[in-house]
C-alpha cells in the first residue's frame, strides 16, 4: 500500500526494493545446489547465516532460483520455492530411522547402521535372512 502511494507521487521505489533485498542476504554464505524434487534438476542458491564458529549450525535464511542455471534461469516451481520450509521445519528428520519387519513403529539408528542396512538391502541379504528365520 505504501509502495503504491510512493509510485503515485512519482517516486522511484526500485532502488529501495533492491537495497532491502541486498540487506536480507548481505551477510550470508551463498551455496549453489540443485532442487531435489524432480528429474529436471533446477538450480537453487541457498543462503545460510552463521557466525563462523565451529560449534554453530548454519541456518538457512533464504532460497532462490539460480539465474545462471541454464535449466530454470532463476525461476522455481512451487515445490522448489518451498525448499526453505523443508530445511527449517521442526518435524524434519535429522537422523536415520528404520522400520523392522513385523513392527509398526520406526526406530532411530546410527548413520553407520543405516549404511549397513541400506547396503545389505541392496544386495538382498536382508531378504534371505528373513526367509531363513521364518
Amino acid at each position: 500500500m505504501a509502495g503504491a502511494g510512493a509510485v503515485a507521487l512519482g517516486l522511484d521505489v526500485q532502488p529501495l526494493v533492491a537495497q532491502a533485498r541486498t540487506l536480507k542476504t548481505s551477510k550470508t554464505i551463498e551455496t549453489r545446489s540443485n532442487c531435489p524434487y524432480c528429474a529436471v534438476c533446477c538450480g537453487v542458491i541457498v543462503h545460510t547465516m552463521t557466525d563462523g564458529s565451529k560449534n554453530v549450525i548454519p541456518q538457512v535464511v533464504h532460497i532462490e532460483g539460480d539465474p545462471d542455471n541454464p535449466i530454470n534461469r532463476g525461476t522455481l516451481c512451487p515445490k522448489g520455492a518451498s525448499l526453505q520450509q523443508d530445511c527449517v521445519n521442526e518435524r524434519r528428520l535429522t537422523k536415520p530411522q528404520v522400520r523392522r519387519p513385523g513392527k509398526s513403529d520406526w526406530e532411530d539408528i546410527s548413520w553407520n547402521q543405516a549404511l549397513v542396512v541400506k547396503t545389505m538391502a541392496a544386495l538382498g541379504v536382508v531378504r534371505h535372512e528373513n526367509v531363513a528365520r521364518t
